[in-house]
């Protein structure tokens, strides 16, 4: 049987205060046989990370950048991203590809940044309403899977559908949505 992850993606909310969620979670799901990831906004990965610390729930980064440093206001590297205690890296995520123009190639080449590093990425794949009413969706995460999976992937990607005319939208994909 194929191992369960179950991440929760914090996009821009959550502040330091709200970090006393970590102890109920941690008693509520116990001895869970899923992997439990939580990913927070970069200002608080260091200290969810310390706050999981002895627990089964693993914390991961929303994005990264493929290059090890340089001159990238703003951006970070996967090693700072492990220095600050995320194990996983959410790459390719649907407001990442439309806000900030990331292509599956851009997607591709973090993922290979963060295999490299040793952690794991999560290649977000997925389309919208409209490609899904065009009959194109198998084709769209075809092509987005091709393109952003490293040619390395076999070491440890993990791959998550999350078709874009779902989010934030009421609407939710069914089972037979995700394994058409």
């Amino acid at each position: 049987m194929a191992r369960q992850l179950i991440a929760g993606n914090w996009k821009m909310n959550g502040l330091g205060a709200q970090l006393g969620f970590f102890d109920v979670l941690a008693s509520a799901v116990g001895d869970s046989p899923a992997e439990l990831l939580i990913c927070p906004p970069a200002t608080l990965i260091e200290r969810c990370a310390r706050a999981v610390k002895g627990t089964s729930i693993a914390i991961g980064a929303q994005d990264c950048h493929a290059q090890e440093s340089g001159a990238h206001t703003g951006d970070l590297s996967v090693a700072m991203l492990a220095d600050a205690g995320a194990r996983f890296v959410i790459l390719g995520h649907s407001e990442r590809r439309a806000d900030h123009g990331e292509t599956s190639a851009d997607v591709k080449a973090k993922a290979e940044a963060v295999l490299a590093g040793g952690l794991t990425p999560i290649i977000c794949i997925g389309e919208t309403l409209e490609e899904r009413e065009q009959g194109r969706a198998e084709a769209v995460v075809t092509e987005q899977l091709l393109a952003s999976l490293p040619a390395d992937a076999a070491g440890g990607c993990e791959v998550a559908y999350e078709p874009v005319w779902a989010i934030g939208t009421g609407r939710t994909a069914s089972s037979a949505d995700i394994l058409a």
